[in-house]
């Protein structure tokens, strides 16, 4: 696996991924664009899960560009791409599961969530971050669960509305596991660290 890491910190791949990355936030925001309407203005920060991933990313990605660590946003950006990628590829094979159907946009979804939980993790070993900026992280993932479950933000996915309970527990445990990941790879002492050079 190390001889993969040159690669990634090849400036090429960093601005072939932030491109990619910028072009996902912005189709994002603009697929969470009618809830955000209709969205109280005290919850806004928090609605557009996915996109605010990776908009984290993208920060992280023109920090390695720069030669830079941004630690806090590399812990925002683990846990929230590692939770909301497959967090979205759950829900669209649920979605799939209850309706026995699933168009092209629900194909792209899982693919493209896929690939976000799937950058964050293989950047891990480029991570400068420490307890106290996975504290932070963990505290705005959990806290965006109680938007979504107690307030009722979530996505809208109307075909899997009878299961919100279930789905609300399922995320419970995918953000503590994101947390747990994180720290596993991004903080525990003895780690594999890459300079960006």
């Amino acid at each position: 696996m190390i001889q993969w890491y040159p690669l990634l910190a090849a400036p090429s791949v960093l601005w072939l991924l932030l491109v990619i990355n910028i072009a996902g936030t912005i189709y994002g925001y603009i697929w969470y664009g009618p809830q955000l309407a209709e969205t109280p203005s005290r919850f806004l920060l928090f609605v557009p899960d996915s996109p605010t991933a990776s908009l984290f990313f993208v920060f992280v990605l023109l920090a390695f560009i720069l030669k830079r660590n941004w630690p806090l946003l590399e812990a925002l950006a683990m846990v929230t791409l590692l939770k909301y990628g497959i967090w979205a590829v759950v829900m669209n094979i649920l979605v799939w599961k209850v309706t026995g159907t699933l168009g092209w946009q629900g194909w792209m979804l899982i693919f493209s969530h896929g690939a976000m939980a799937i950058q964050g993790l293989l950047y891990a070993p480029f991570y400068r971050m420490k307890v106290r900026h996975l504290a932070f992280a963990a505290i705005w993932t959990l806290h965006n669960d109680v938007i979504d479950y107690v307030f009722q933000m979530l996505p809208r996915y109307s075909m899997l509305e009878q299961y919100i309970p279930q789905i609300g527990y399922f995320t419970f445990w995918l953000s503590m596991i994101s947390i747990a990941v994180a720290y596993v790879l991004g903080i525990k002492e003895g780690r594999l660290q890459i300079s960006l050079k």
